[in-house]
């Protein structure tokens, strides 16, 4: 008898498992390869579900990326789906598989065996969860479910609980098929891996557009009626009536699995790996969602639950288990974007508060500019903020918010931040320009070459949020522009127009430490210049200006065109 082919058994599909078991076969021709998906569907595009819902993607096929026909025609993958599997014997290379088809289990032996099981929707242990019109949204059959509950209801209102991408999707989605939206979200503010002056941009946004916001409320109970949801009680004792509640308060990595089986968990909860994916157990392999990766602003190990990194660390695992070898797998950034209404947030890397949360010398600079030069049509202003270790100016993160163009600048800081780019290097970058596309001196130059200001000594720089008592506050807009967006919450700032303020400078007290602001930074920043070769030694720029402030303190009544 020849000798028996190398069985690679993979446990559950999407992102990672099928990224994992494609690769595999394209590096070992002769293995055995064999997908165990627990539901009815082995790879679809998660992300395009709440997309589904509102109409934007119309056929329902086009979630389906690949039928376990083509996995099993193109690749010749045993794909077997309705197979859960219960638990693993370590030292027997087994698997137990529950067959949800036939009601049977079955034992199935393995030579490598990778975990891709993803994670699940987290719901609060709370009162009327169970009601008929609660959805989360994880997979087809829950899209499923809420597209028949949509299309035949014609519901009126609806509750989203959670701020985060899916909660955010699903409100714009919603409030685009007519549906009067609520968003309750714990913390206070949406989206919260952004700083709260960057998240108001996107709350002004929710307003605008005639969302009900109730932030920093959590939800006590739900109400119900004949078994549906009638309406959500919060913390604070509001009472939000509705027709449906969807549930988007987060996941949790389903490491049930690898637990029993005595694998080790990192510190953030998910499967402790290295950088080929493997487990404690070499034979053993964890991706995607369950996994935890090397974070790249600080090199620990943490989970990371996005599409782009499940398909990569699949692709790595395949290859490692199919051949013994395979390059290892890259640091993740969190590189993510989402849309809301008629802006999208954007951000990579590590927040100011993050940094904060792990003690990590943290600075940055926020400036506000056009996607595209301003004298062609279409011109949108954007936000950006970029953070950087001070002294070095190793790159450690960014956020955008912005109308367009917001994909392009987190892609370009992160492919820097990637290769270990500061500052400096950002300066440098060589990026296309057109009129219709950029400027010769593009938003991410602009951030960075404020944070090399700021390194340099030429500039020193306070928060937009920045406590400012007992300073100096020099205001060098023009008169109309402090007459319909006053300097907030701080009493006898100065006024003087950037161009008149060398004839004025004896206004100012040169003794006092000086904050200078304008509408964006920019003006300021000529400003300080002005002061700092005037015999004023302790001069600051506010950046983002009095527009980043107003979000930064309160700011929520503003649109991002207010400047």
């Amino acid at each position: 008898m020849g000798e028996q082919p190398l069985r690679i058994v993979i446990v559950g599909g999407v992102a990672g498992g099928a990224s994992a078991a494609t690769r595999a076969r394209r590096m070992n021709e002769g293995a055995q390869i064999i997908m165990l998906e627990k539901d009815r569907h082995v790879s679809f595009a998660n992300c395009g579900l709440p997309y589904y819902l509102g109409g934007e993607i119309k056929d329902r096929e086009k979630l389906l990326v690949a039928k376990p026909e083509l996995f099993e025609r193109r690749f010749n993958i045993d794909v077997r789906t309705r197979q859960e599997v219960t638990g693993i014997d370590r030292p027997r290379k087994v698997v137990t598989v529950l067959d949800h088809r036939e009601g049977e289990t079955y034992e199935l032996g393995y030579d490598k065996l990778i975990l891709a099981p993803g994670a699940s929707p987290m719901v609060p242990p709370i009162g009327g969860v169970e009601a008929a019109n609660v959805f989360t949204l994880r997979n087809v059959e829950d899209v499923d479910r809420v597209k028949s509950y949509l299309d035949v209801t014609k519901p009126a209102r609806a509750v989203v609980i959670g701020a985060g991408y899916i909660g955010l999707e699903m409100i714009e989605q919603l409030h685009g098929l007519g549906i009067e939206t609520r968003l309750v979200e714990l913390v206070d503010q949406v989206l919260p891996p952004l700083d709260v002056e960057m998240a108001h941009l996107l709350e002004a946004e929710l307003e605008a557009k005639g969302v009900d916001l109730h932030l920093g409320d959590g939800i006590k109970e739900i109400r119900t009626v004949d078994g549906l949801a009638d309406s959500v009680v919060l913390n604070s004792g509001t009472v939000l009536g509705t027709d449906l509640v969807i549930m988007g308060v987060g996941v949790r990595p389903n490491v049930e699995l690898a637990v029993d089986a005595g694998l080790s968990l990192g510190d953030t909860g998910g499967v402790k790996t290295n950088e080929f994916g493997q487990t404690d157990d070499g034979d053993i392999y964890a991706v995607g969602d369950v996994a935890e990766y090397a974070y790249g602003p600080t090199g620990a190990m943490m989970r990371v639950p996005l599409a782009g990194p499940a398909n990569r660390s699949g692709r790595t695992a395949g290859e490692h288990a199919a051949t013994g070898e395979a390059d290892a797998g890259t640091a993740v950034y969190g590189t993510a974007i989402a849309r809301v209404f008629g802006l999208a947030a954007g951000m990579t890397g590590m927040s100011r508060k993050q940094a904060e949360r792990l003690a990590r010398d943290a600075k940055s600079v926020t400036i506000l500019a056009n996607q595209h030069v301003g004298y062609y049509p279409g011109a949108e202003q954007m936000v950006l903020k970029l953070i950087y270790e001070p002294g070095t100016g190793k790159v450690l993160g960014a956020q955008a918010v912005g109308a367009d163009g917001i994909d392009k600048r987190m892609d370009v800081i992160a492919t820097a931040m990637r290769f270990g780019a500061g500052v400096r290097e950002l300066t440098g970058l060589d990026l296309a320009y057109a009129p219709p596309y950029g400027a010769a001196k593009d938003p991410v130059h602009m951030a960075a070459f404020a944070a090399c200001n700021e390194i340099d000594g030429h500039i020193k720089v306070l928060d937009c949020g920045a406590d400012l008592s007992g300073m100096q506050v020099l205001d060098v807009r023009s008169a109309g522009e402090v007459a319909k967006m006053p300097f907030p919450e701080v009493q006898g700032a100065v006024h003087i127009p950037v161009d008149d303020l060398r004839g004025r400078l004896d206004e100012l007290d040169a003794s006092k430490p000086t904050v200078v602001t304008c509408a964006s930074g920019l003006r300021s920043y000529v400003a300080c210049r002005v002061l700092m070769q005037n015999g004023f030694k302790d001069v600051y720029n506010l950046t983002g200006g009095v527009f980043m402030r107003m979000h930064a303190l309160a700011g929520r009544e503003l649109s991002l065109g207010g400047v």
